[in-house]
């Protein structure tokens, strides 16, 4: 999520942003947007997350079983090893070592920096993020917006108006390209900031316009 945040906040200062005709600094249009929200409105991100966490679940099993490995070989080890021959505890030893190395070695090649869950996290997520992108640059664009604000990245906005909040022209954009849900069935699942209104999102699902 923090990537698709950054990713926003670069699109409104470099490309211009997305904001509200109504809200103007020094002659320069300014609205905000809410990540978490256009996220939560487009299905091919939920099928996304749900594909993602299956697989970390998958092989999060794969890594404890390696680990379950490792602790019962050391705690047979620690039962017999009154009746092992110094040579047998040296090999019995490196057994567990070699194990414990394995166990290590798959849970970086699963969830290292640069592993297969965060391969398959671009894989998926990039292309939702470019198009997110490039909707924003259109709408600026169109709309002739100074700068953006992401609420959900953090930033310390004390109060926000509702009529500043474009992301659902956002998501609009973004129906052209992709499955969004409709402008009608969006909600709010919580404020974003002192002023906004809650909303909850609903499952209903539009195709592209």
């Amino acid at each position: 999520m923090k990537t698709l945040r950054s990713l926003l906040l670069t699109a409104a200062i470099v490309c211009c942003g997305v904001f509200s005709a109504n809200a103007q600094i020094g002659g320069q249009k300014f609205a905000y947007v809410d990540s978490d929200y256009i996220l939560s409105n487009i299905p091919e991100y939920g099928d996304a997350q749900e594909e993602l966490n299956t697989l970390s679940a998958k092989w999060q099993n794969e890594v404890k079983a390696l680990y379950d490995k490792v602790s019962e070989m050391y705690q047979k080890y620690q039962t017999e090893m009154v009746l092992l021959s110094e040579d047998q505890k040296r090999a019995r030893e490196q057994e567990i070592i070699n194990k414990e190395q394995e166990a290590k070695n798959l849970q970086m090649q699963y969830f290292g920096a640069e592993g297969q869950l965060y391969q398959k996290r671009t894989e998926l997520v990039q292309p939702i993020q470019e198009k997110i992108y490039t909707a924003l640059t259109e709408l600026a664009q169109t709309k002739g917006y100074t700068f953006v604000f992401d609420m959900a990245s953090g930033t310390s906005i004390l109060y926000a108006s509702d009529k500043v909040d474009v992301s659902d022209d956002v998501l609009d954009q973004l129906s052209n390209v992709m499955q969004t849900v409709r402008r009608e069935d969006r909600k709010r699942a919580t404020a974003t900031a002192p002023g906004t209104s809650g909303k909850t999102n609903t499952p209903a699902k539009t195709g592209k316009k």
